[in-house]
């Protein structure tokens, strides 16, 4: 694609953005994703293969991470304006077009744990933990999943808390929690099992160290390999009254949180799209076969504008996605089409980029190996394929189809 574009262009344009959507952004949006895209590609791509192959996390580059002042750039702090959603949506581009993995460290801080707070906490709850998060001296994890709750978590939430005068005692295990082997701060949803309660879910900020937490990293993993994914549990953990979500007091207050970063994982996918479009088709210029470039071939070109096409599509959901929620018109059933397209596309798109590179697709230093099994990761979180199908038929049937039937008893 050519390099060409409007006058408010600033930042060099990517070669997968085809239509030109960088600039939708502002001269000074454009400059803050400059440094991302700057920092993605000089501290984290160096470092990207090795950490996923070792599953270890670069915590040396935490401080570099905040002095780029990134989270949180969606609400309005006394020393930052706010802005848009499709700023912080291309910041998920960016990163996961180098390393998802790296993406969802960040998402999980600051688009889960921090809107969590800022969310559902009181005006003392956001002041006391948000300044922190947003400089990343505190870190946060979002504990929902559980061992035998995925999909179906909203009504069979098996975590429990109990309130005992000013505090509450927390029992039950959560899987699957993205920076839970290190968090500084987790939040955990339980179903409130008080005497003469009501069964609601409710959210807690959990700090680390609190007697009878335990976070154990999960093993055998195999996409995002640098995501620190762990078990955790509770055996009569107790948290102050003070350490409760204020304003979580149903599993729609979770809901409210979840429906945003559903969407983020749309710009996840879109990116890890950008990412497997950049390395077949320098691959494709490069690699010679009988005596021509294999981008000459057109079977070659046909994968290349496959994968352009879907990231061409996904890229535009996402933009309107990213617009509904600056214009807080987002639904849930917008979420769920745009999660699910997406993911679909790059599970696609991952697996022709590797055919791009033949046998060499398979070795992690092409590092297309690496976003196709990483692919399958965001293809399963914040919602399956299946239940999002069910979420949007739903909507467009009126018909809720999500109870199967129980099979049939042998006579």
């Amino acid at each position: 694609m050519s390099s060409t574009t409007g006058p408010t262009t600033v930042l060099e344009p990517l070669p997968g953005d085809f239509y030109g959507y960088l600039e939708l952004l502002d001269p000074e949006e454009q400059e803050i994703l400059g440094r991302v895209r700057r920092f993605a590609e000089e501290k984290i791509a160096p470092v990207a293969d090795e950490n996923w192959a070792s599953t270890t996390f670069p915590h040396d580059l935490i401080p570099a991470f905040a002095d780029l002042d990134i989270v949180g750039l969606g609400r309005e702090w006394p020393d930052r304006r706010s802005y848009s959603k499709l700023l912080t949506s291309f910041i998920s581009l960016e990163l996961s077009r180098i390393d998802p993995s790296m993406a969802t460290f960040f998402g999980v801080h600051t688009g889960l744990a921090l809107s969590s707070i800022d969310l559902c906490g009181s005006e003392e709850q956001k002041e006391r933990w948000l300044p922190a998060m947003r400089r990343m001296e505190l870190i946060g994890a979002f504990a929902l999943s559980e061992p035998h709750g995925g999909s179906d978590v909203a009504g069979g939430l098996e975590t429990t808390a109990r309130r005992d005068g000013d505090t509450w005692v927390l029992n039950g295990a959560k899987r699957w929690i993205g920076n839970g082997t290190f968090a500084d701060l987790t939040i955990v949803w339980a179903r409130d099992v008080t005497d003469g309660g009501d069964g609601a879910v409710l959210g807690f900020v959990l700090e680390k160290d609190t007697p009878g937490f335990t976070a154990t990293k999960m093993e055998g993993k195999l996409a995002l390999r640098t995501v620190q994914n762990a078990d955790l549990t509770f055996v009569d953990a107790r948290v102050p009254e003070a350490n409760r979500l204020q304003n979580a007091n149903s599993f729609k207050d979770t809901n409210r949180v979840l429906r945003v970063t559903r969407g983020g994982v749309a710009w996840n996918a879109v990116g890890a799209m950008m990412g497997v479009y950049e390395l077949a088709r320098d691959y494709a210029l490069e690699r010679e076969q009988f005596g021509a470039p294999i981008a000459s071939y057109q079977l070659i070109q046909d994968h290349l504008v496959t994968i352009l096409g879907h990231l061409t599509s996904s890229l535009g959901m996402a933009v309107r996605v990213a617009q509904l929620q600056d214009t807080d018109r987002f639904t849930d059933e917008q979420a769920a089409l745009a999660k699910r397209e997406c993911t679909i596309a790059l599970r696609d798109a991952a697996a022709r980029a590797r055919e791009v590179l033949g046998g060499n697709g398979v070795l992690l230093e092409n590092k297309v190996t690496r976003f196709f099994n990483d692919a399958e990761a965001l293809y399963s979180y914040e919602g399956t394929k299946e239940i999002n199908t069910l979420v949007v038929g739903r909507a467009i049937t009126g018909i809720g189809a999500f109870v199967g039937r129980a099979p049939a008893k042998k006579r």
